[in-house]
């Protein structure tokens, strides 16, 4: 059996990071780890080939050695997943389709005209694909009926599948499932609220096929949180740590984490000692109504902005979610999060308007209330939101664009990631020894030359580039190459806040009229109602 793994294409969103990865000559953030998962789970007698559509085309070639195709993929990569099973289809191939976007709306795949649909998690509903291919079924559905594996379980992944130089970082996970019920959240809904983690061998043999295949650069923990089960991942911590020490630190981590991380100064020790630059926290809003009224509550029990000063300070650079349009918010919600962002000096601050995504504790009640505009959904920071909120949608959007603009002004962008390196000036890191040491290459060099000719030369941000700079050079001095990563952020942010205002008035202009012929309708059938009274 010959399988080709196909990865959709992601549109422009605020990780796609084209052009600040361009400056290394990659193509990609991530690769597709659940499909690399998937291949380690299937028959190994199979054959695959992978091909990541963010990275580059599936050849003719490939396309002709192919018995069966296997697509995964997450709601925003909808259009390209479904432009793929419809090529699949042209070609006469036998497709199959999982993860994220079709477990959460199977409908769509089977109108699409996908002939397996291997949904929930892939260690339970795979065994029962490769039995029906066995059989010989032609189609099938297979789900996990509420089941959720133990993922003790769970093989290494085919990370040798990947077009490694591609990618500017690696994609390992240790866990699955979070312990909160946030009412917004799909996390819960997919994986459940049980925290179920690896144990710390499967993950130090992860990492040592990962060392094997000349892997050097950074991991993300792709768990959407990774200290949820905090025992668990203190022990896998205290077994990473002389791995590392012993490999002469040949990674930085980053992961996912709740913002209750700030109450565990041992946890986050641990992770500052395992080389762990960089953790993401859903803060989501600095209104404590409306993370109560979503259910967030493990975001009110103390300081949000205490909570990010202490973890930066631990050493762990902070990246954020926000989100506006929550059920009850006053009007201003968006200068509210500029506010907090730059009063905590979180450089990279992921900002949508809500969705209610299939499914979710949130999608229910909205449906209940017949508030859903959309049944679909799209998570992309260029999508109004799909249901009707309780102030004038054509308000938060207006407050959406203009904060995401804001926060990717150039100069105000710098001044926060500046603020944020001092901050972390002051925490211990890691003492790595000379081994550890990367020497510096061209593409490196190539890239730190366009940054300090773009941000420090052409535009308006010159003498606050290379003041901050000098200032990093003297108190920080092992952060500055952290510090110029992130700066280059700005290249993607600076094209990308346009297009999110672009697209976002679009879409207003569209709905506003939409509803101006609606209304003079309502009317008419309101008079006739009088009439026939």
């Amino acid at each position: 059996m010959n399988v080709l793994l196909l990865y959709p294409r992601f549109p422009k969103s605020f990780w796609s990071f084209e052009k600040t990865l361009a400056l290394l000559d990659r193509k990609a953030m991530l690769p597709p780890l659940g499909l690399v998962t998937v291949a380690a789970i299937l028959p190994q007698e199979w054959n695959f080939k992978l091909v990541d559509r963010n990275v580059r085309v599936c050849t003719e070639a490939e396309w002709a050695w192919a018995d069966l195709v296997i697509m995964s993929a997450m709601i925003v990569q909808k259009e390209d997943l479904l432009s793929q099973i419809l090529e699949a289809k042209q070609r006469g191939k036998q497709v199959a389709v999982g993860g994220p976007f079709p477990t959460a709306l199977p409908n769509e795949m089977t109108s699409a005209g996908a002939d397996y649909l291997i949904l929930d998690e892939g260690e339970i509903t795979l065994p029962l694909f490769v039995a029906a291919i066995a059989r010989g079924d032609r189609t099938g559905i297979f789900r996990s009926g509420g089941e959720k594996p133990d993922v003790t379980n769970t093989p290494t992944p085919r990370f040798d599948l990947l077009e490694l130089e591609a990618y500017a970082e690696m994609s390992v996970q240790f866990s699955r499932g979070c312990p909160f019920q946030c009412e917004f959240c799909d996390i819960i809904v997919l994986y459940g609220r049980k925290p179920r983690t690896k144990n710390p061998e499967q993950i130090l043999a992860e990492l040592d096929y990962l060392y094997k295949l000349g892997w050097r650069r950074s991991i993300f923990m792709v768990d959407d949180n990774f200290i949820g089960n905090k025992r668990n991942v203190k022990l896998f911590l205290k077994s990473l740590l002389p791995w590392m020490v012993e490999h002469n630190y040949p990674f930085s981590f980053a992961t996912e984490a709740s913002v209750d991380l700030a109450q565990d100064q041992e946890l986050m020790d641990l992770m500052v000692a395992c080389n762990f630059g960089a953790v993401f926290l859903g803060i989501e809003t600095p209104d404590e109504e409306s993370l109560t009224f979503t259910q967030k509550y493990q975001n009110t029990r103390d300081s949000l902005s205490e909570a990010v000063n202490k973890i930066t300070r631990s050493g762990l650079r902070v990246m954020a979610g926000f989100i506006i349009g929550f059920d009850g918010e006053k009007a201003g919600a968006g200068a509210r999060i500029v506010k907090f962002v730059e009063q905590t000096a979180i450089p990279t601050a992921l900002f949508s308007m809500l969705q209610a995504l299939p499914d979710t504790a949130l999608w229910h009640r909205l449906e209940k209330e017949g508030r859903l505009r959309n049944k679909s959904a799209n998570i992309n920071q260029t999508t109004l939101m799909n249901f009707v909120p309780t102030r004038p949608l054509e308000d938060i959007a207006r407050e959406y664009v203009q904060a995401f603009c804001d926060l990717y002004e150039p100069e105000r962008f710098l001044e926060r990631t500046y603020k944020h390196f001092r901050l972390l000036g002051e925490a211990t890191y890691p003492k790595k020894g000379k081994g550890a040491k990367k020497p510096l290459n061209w593409k490196v060099l190539r890239a730190l030359l366009v940054i300090c000719w773009r941000q420090g030369l052409l535009r308006q941000t010159r003498w606050q580039f290379w003041r901050n700079l000098w200032n990093m050079y003297q108190h920080n001095r092992g952060g500055v190459s952290s510090y110029l990563a992130v700066c280059a952020q700005i290249e993607h942010f600076l094209e990308y806040r346009q297009i999110v205002r672009d697209e976002i008035e679009a879409q207003v202009a569209e709905f506003l009229e939409a509803e101006a012929r609606v209304k003079p309708e309502a009317e008419v059938m309101e008079v006739l109602g009088s009439v026939k009274k």
